[in-house]
């Protein structure tokens, strides 16, 4: 594939440029590892960091709350307030956490990060 000959890579600066550079790295992917040139490899790990740079720019993720992270484990685990009672100081400390009457300590996020396999600063 000879994409490289006519597709000179640049910061992605609107929604078109970035269809095109995904069709391109998307095309290049179809390749499959291994069969990829080495000039093909490093044109699509550009065009994968200029993407997402372009993309967490254009396209921001809102930070979700403490709380809001909190409620969905919980959910998707399937637990209850009394699940996690004894770290978090009793029931009514994790409805007020819940809620967002009190915030989640350091050394709560510390223990619920270790329970659910996720960085302890997404409570915080």
């Amino acid at each position: 594939m000879k994409v490289s000959r006519r597709f000179a890579p640049k910061v992605i600066e609107t929604a078109e440029e970035n269809r095109l550079s995904l069709r391109i790295a998307e095309r290049l992917m179809s390749i499959g590892d291994g069969k990829r040139s080495a000039e093909e490899n490093a044109l699509l790990n550009l065009l994968g960091a200029l993407i997402e740079q372009f993309e967490r720019q254009a396209y921001p993720v809102p930070q979700a709350e403490p709380k809001e992270i909190l409620r969905d484990l919980m959910e998707s685990n399937e637990l209850k307030a009394a699940d996690l009672a004894d770290v978090m100081g009793g029931r009514s400390r994790v409805s007020d956490a819940l809620s967002g009457k009190r915030a989640i300590s350091k050394e709560q996020a510390k223990w619920l990060g270790e329970r659910f396999g996720i960085s302890p600063a997404a409570f915080i």
